[in-house]
């Protein structure tokens, strides 16, 4: 346990106090208990504090020229001549078009998509960012370099499953962990219920499963029911209490037993959202779609944080539909909108709550897309525009390196796909700071972090 002698002075004599209490129970104290403990000595939260990030992934590679789109006079033209007919007209734009504390350079200007019109008074706020020109990367990398192939890139380029997986786990396809969960990893201890620290309310992400953390999955409408053990079958309780019985006992064979470990957690977890989320209703509107319900049912469990004894915690929220080769103009306007209503609910449902300050959602995607046209819709890019938002971001304003619009440009690697400027491990490793991760600890979330300079991309004020 070398690691230890690298804690602060203060968390260091706390784990060593604990760890001479667990001597003492000696090896009867079960392992999944000592590793809490161990991590509650070593957790950033403090008493009655709260934070959490949100990450809302658009599955598919959402485009990112037609969601924040150049709107002053040149750059528009540049980006309509590309584009030919799915060019989004300038008029439509000029509602959308924002106006950045930090001007951007060279008196260029950028729009949001007009589906998205909900959230510019969320930016005007100063509660929404904007992440420009951000993808995976595992070093700081030069369009020379990537020519020449002389610096490792990420492996299988525009394939989705990888850079699904390199997006949400800094790992190619066949990951174990995500960044999500390893985050979560630093605060199980600190939680009084290990169980929701990362909740996925769309099914089942790489992103959320840590070396310890396991992911608690979620419908939008409440958690997941093992009825059969939790009501009647067939009219008879006793029935349903033996089978609870038979599917809860402990078992001599350690895989029979872990699979009951994980159905009475599952039907105790049940019982305790229930009843937190019994008494959480909002005032605030989501629409009638998934993506809404989903971030809906978060702000929900967010509002019941201290019934769920929760200090730090992890959301995963989704919505597909973005591999658009084709239909583009039909149906992106579409899906951008379930995103843009669906994210300034959420502010509004947190600011409901007030507890807009402590909580950090942002965008993912498994990349961008080609500025150019192929006829009907765009292909498979690398990198792209994504959106933070929180009450404790510096918002109003764009972090990065804006792209010049071209094709075969200084910035992109054909066809307008950006060769990303920011990566994906400095936004993750951002917002592990700002939940309370140390410096010192960051490489164990993000092992490829040492490869950057810039480990804080100062989004939020210090």
């Amino acid at each position: 346990m070398s690691h230890i002698s690298q804690l602060p002075a203060l968390r260091r004599r706390e784990f060593l106090k604990r760890a001479s209490a667990l001597s003492v129970a000696g090896t009867a104290a079960p392992w999944a208990l000592q590793l809490a403990a161990i991590n509650e000595a070593a957790a950033a939260a403090a008493p009655g504090d709260y934070k959490a990030i949100v990450c809302l992934f658009l599955y598919g590679g959402n485009d990112y020229g037609n969601t924040l789109v150049p709107y002053d006079a040149a750059s528009y033209q540049a980006y309509a001549t590309i584009r030919q007919s799915l060019a989004t007209s300038r008029d439509a734009l000029a509602a959308t078009a924002l106006t950045p504390s930090v001007a951007l350079p060279d008196g260029r200007q950028m729009a949001l998509a007009p589906t998205m019109s909900a959230l510019k008074p969320v930016f005007d706020a100063g509660r929404l960012a904007v992440m420009l020109n951000i993808g995976t990367l595992m070093q700081p990398t030069t369009l020379a370099q990537y020519k020449a192939g002389n610096v490792p890139l990420p492996p299988k380029l525009f394939s989705h499953n990888d850079q699904q997986s390199l997006w949400q786990s800094s790992r190619p396809e066949g990951a174990t962990s995500g960044w999500g969960g390893r985050l979560g990893d630093q605060f199980l201890g600190g939680n009084g219920n290990a169980t929701f620290t990362c909740v996925n309310v769309s099914g089942n992400a790489v992103f959320m499963a840590g070396g310890q953390a396991v992911q608690y999955q979620m419908s939008p409408s409440g958690a997941v029911a093992v009825n059969g053990a939790t009501k009647p079958v067939f009219g008879s309780q006793a029935c349903a209490d033996a089978l609870k019985a038979l599917v809860t006992a402990d078992r001599t064979h350690w895989m029979e037993q872990e699979l009951n470990r994980v159905t009475a957690r599952s039907i105790s977890a049940q019982g305790t959202v229930t009843t937190a989320l019994a008494s959480q209703t909002l005032q605030t509107a989501f629409e009638t779609n998934n993506l809404a319900a989903q971030l809906q049912m978060v702000a929900r469990l967010i509002g019941a944080r201290s019934a769920l004894g929760a200090t730090r915690q992890v959301f995963f929220v989704s919505v597909g539909g973005f591999d658009l080769h084709d239909n583009l103009v039909a149906q992106h306007p579409g899906l951008l909108g379930q995103v843009g209503n669906a994210m300034a609910s959420f502010d509004a449902a947190l600011r409901e709550l007030g507890v807009a300050q402590n909580v950090t959602t942002f965008t993912a995607s498994d990349f961008g897309r080609t500025l150019s046209s192929n006829g009907d819709g765009s292909d498979h890019g690398w990198g792209s525009h994504h959106l933070v938002m929180g009450g404790a971001v510096k918002g109003g304003r764009f972090y990065g390196q804006l792209p010049s619009v071209s094709v075969n440009g200084p910035d992109d690697v054909g066809q307008g796909r950006l060769l990303p400027t920011t990566a994906v491990d400095q936004l993750a490793a951002t917002l592990a700071l700002w939940m309370g991760v140390s410096p010192t600890d960051l490489p164990g979330v993000l092992p490829g972090i040492v490869n950057f300079n810039q480990k804080d991309l100062g989004l939020f004020a210090a």
